[in-house]
């Protein structure tokens, strides 16, 4: 467990988040770096029975110093920006083992990314692959593809995140894909690589990636009629995490046997598999430190009362976006433990970063936000004026800051009168 109580009090690894409060002041984000690299092994032994790669999605947590860890663990990256990808780069990681989805890539982003030698180009609709084309033959250089397959599966997930539905609008129909393919195939600057898919987030249940999977694998066979060999099959990510003490979360296990399986059942050489997960590498490898600044007690005891803090949903917005969960711990609990609806800051009514829970605090005391390691960060704005909050990466026994808190200066920094 990355964050556990050593003398009654909250720790990241062997680190007291108190020390860390102190040095960083809060809200701040802390990251166990051990935790991140575990589940990546996890996750890589999972599927150690397919030739395989793992592209870390950067959009979960994009810290510098998170990614250069995963950059010198070995994690290919998944990006959907050529901001993104230039934090790849900052961060060491390999641009041959980055591959660049989204719906809405510029001729920047396209051209970045061309001139970095990206291992390949995500094509999400006709319109892109059109300009992905244009961009590569004016800048005379050959580019790696794969179209993104809207395979319209279930995925059983929060309607925002579902991202594999027919009428979404990510990925093109399998009829689309292979006309976008045979295309492909003719243009004298571009080079197919592979297919994919992502269907959403926080996914718990494997089987709607084997519906998935057989839709992309009855298009590779059609393919292959027409002459057109993958040398990949990408699944995409959104491998679900266990919220609260009776969640569930995706087994690896589970998901890495049925990919296995339905790919030994093939004649002839095995496409690479790509995996991006985000969410199951960092989510729960994270806090978010925040402090009570007053507690208002309900009308009795048998009514929960609000216990502000100083983080709020500028800081974390998952909660108010798709009403996610995140347990909340006392870091040292004191008083007598009574129910609080956890609440920031921010004049919204939706700023919630946690309904009713049984908490042992008063003023002053610090809260950890569990399984804020994902989405977080990445997530945050500067709404009602607020700097955003710092971030902190652990490993072992040391800790250091890896973003220092904004200052309202840096709020007006690129602004002026007019």
């Amino acid at each position: 467990m990355p964050f556990a109580r050593s003398n009654g009090e909250l720790c990241a690894n062997a680190v007291p988040l108190t020390a860390i409060a102190t040095a960083a002041g809060t809200p701040t984000y802390v990251y166990s770096w051990p935790d991140m690299r575990k589940r990546c092994r996890r996750l890589a032994s999972a599927f150690r029975d397919v030739e395989h790669r793992i592209c870390y999605a950067v959009k979960a947590n994009s810290n510098l110093a998170v990614l250069a860890r995963f950059a010198a663990h070995g994690t290919g990256f998944d990006i959907v920006s050529g901001g993104e990808l230039e934090r790849v780069l900052l961060a060491g990681g390999d641009p041959a083992r980055v591959v660049f989805s989204g719906v809405g890539k510029t001729a920047a982003d396209i051209d970045f990314a061309i001139k970095c030698g990206i291992d390949c180009l995500n094509v999400e609709s006709a319109g892109e692959l059109d300009r992905i084309e244009a961009r590569a033959a004016l800048l005379s250089r050959r580019v790696r593809i794969a179209i993104r397959v809207n395979p319209n599966v279930d995925a059983g997930t929060h309607p925002h995140i579902a991202t594999g539905l027919e009428g979404s609008k990510f990925g093109v129909p399998p009829a689309e894909a292979r006309a976008l393919y045979r295309r492909a195939a003719r243009a004298e600057h571009l080079e197919i690589a592979g297919i994919g898919c992502h269907i959403g987030s926080q996914i718990v249940d494997v089987a709607p990636y084997a519906r998935a999977l057989k839709r992309l694998l009855a298009l590779v066979d059609a393919l292959a009629e027409d002459g057109i060999a993958l040398g990949h099959v990408d699944i995409g990510g959104g491998f679900g995490i266990a919220q609260g003490a009776q969640g569930k979360g995706l087994d690896p296990r589970a998901l890495g046997r049925m990919v296995a399986a339905a790919l030994a059942a093939r004649p002839g050489p095995q496409p690479t598999l790509l995996l991006e997960p985000g969410r199951l590498l960092v989510a729960n490898a994270g806090v978010l430190l925040t402090r009570v600044e007053y507690l208002k007690p309900g009308p009795s005891p048998r009514h929960a009362g609000f216990a502000v803090v100083d983080a709020g949903m500028n800081d974390l917005l998952r909660p108010a976006l798709y009403g996610a969960k995140h347990p909340v711990r006392a870091v040292a609990p004191r008083g007598q433990r009574r129910w609080w609806h956890v609440v920031g800051p921010v004049c919204e009514s939706a700023d919630q970063l946690a309904g009713t829970r049984p908490l042992a605090i008063e003023a002053g005391s610090l809260l950890a936000v569990g399984d804020a390691g994902a989405y977080g960060f990445t997530m945050s704005s500067n709404y009602n004026g607020r700097p955003r909050a710092a971030e902190v990466l652990v490993d072992a026994d040391r800790f250091a800051i890896a973003r220092r808190r904004e200052t309202t200066a840096d709020l007006w920094r690129l602004e002026r009168t007019v």
